[in-house]
């Protein structure tokens, strides 16, 4: 097995479906800009409310990359 070292970024992922989706937005649009994304940890759930009812679902996230080995 190989070592790996990893970065860790935080994102706040948003929407007005459930924590799942907003969970999938973060991860999906973080990965449009990282490679190698290897896991993701929820951090903080939270939301947005209009009179009374849930309009919105917030969730902090740390996600970890794996960084490139350097072929030097």
């Amino acid at each position: 097995m190989t070592n790996h070292v990893y970065k860790v970024i935080e994102l706040v992922g948003s929407a007005p479906d459930s924590i799942e989706a907003a969970i999938q937005n973060a991860i999906a649009q973080a990965g449009e800009s990282v490679r190698h994304l290897r896991w993701f940890e929820v951090i903080e759930t939270r939301g947005h409310m209009d009179n009374g009812r849930i309009a919105h679902y917030q969730v902090t996230l740390k996600l970890g990359f794996a960084i490139e080995a350097s072929l030097s």
